[in-house]
């Protein structure tokens, strides 16, 4: 495993610009120093018993501040977008969402936005997966225009560094929740975490074909999946885990990133 210094959210350095903490006149100047616009994106959702609805939207901005230190400010960090597109989370209590047009209307207004204002450079990073259609789409409408729109998930960037789970894993399991217990330990009960689905047997009928990668695609609500909505067994979560996943994340975003700003 590879071994990072002890960092958390609270220990980022921030040797970077956020766009929230700026004023008009620093905003101007960053336009120039700093032509990369991050915006992380995540959802107010269900993550079981355990685990804060906020969880997406934290392991976003965790990623996205990190990505745009390695960046030593060519990137300003813009506010996150909390809500995200989570109708499939609707049968579990404070789950709020919006429609994909909305979702994709917000992101518009807020790239043309800060596009009026001449930043050209726009790099997404969400951290629900929900969100994914709708940024492809999105992604299409840029693709001829002056602007340059980029996005990436967070967990499946590093999908090959997690190793040791469930049959069945995914949303609230174990690589979501050892990120949070790197970056907000302070959001997880781990005397509520418990196991969701785990294996195949598990699944009902419709939850298994919505997980086929190949062939006819099928989506489904996930208390289809489990009466919890977890997928995996959060319980064998760990910080030291999640430190990898995270900073590995944000290595391999910061590179993409560092690539495109010199095309």
């Amino acid at each position: 495993m590879t071994a990072y210094p002890e960092t958390n959210r609270h220990q980022v350095t921030k040797k970077f610009r956020k766009l929230g903490d700026l004023t008009t006149d620093e905003a101007a100047a960053a336009v120039r120093q700093s032509p990369l616009v991050i915006i992380p994106v995540g959802a107010q959702e269900q993550h079981g018993g355990g685990m804060a609805m906020s969880t997406d939207t934290v392991r976003a901005v965790g990623v996205a501040e990190r990505v745009a230190e390695r960046l030593a400010g060519r990137a300003v960090l813009a506010p996150a977008v909390p809500y995200g597109v989570s109708p499939h989370h609707m049968s579990f209590a404070g789950t709020m969402t919006l429609s994909p047009a909305t979702f994709m209307h917000v992101l518009r207004d807020l790239v043309a936005s800060l596009h009026d204002h001449g930043w050209r450079q726009f790099l997404v990073i969400t951290g629900h997966g929900g969100n994914n259609a709708a940024l492809s789409v999105l992604a299409q409408e840029y693709v001829r225009s002056e602007l340059t729109f980029a996005w990436t998930p967070v967990t499946s960037v590093v999908a090959d560094l997690i190793t040791g789970v469930s049959e069945v894993h995914g949303h609230a399991g174990e690589a979501e929740t050892a990120q949070m217990l790197y970056l907000a330990p302070d959001l997880v009960q781990a005397d509520r975490l418990e196991p969701g689905a785990t294996t195949l047997d598990d699944l009902t009928t419709t939850a298994r074909l919505s997980r086929q990668s190949r062939g006819p695609r099928l989506s489904v609500g996930f208390d289809a999946y489990h009466k919890r909505g977890v997928l995996g067994d959060p319980r064998r979560a760990t910080a030291e885990d999640g430190r990898l996943l995270v900073e590995t994340a944000a290595d391999r975003i910061a590179t993409f990133a560092d690539e495109l700003l010199s095309a």
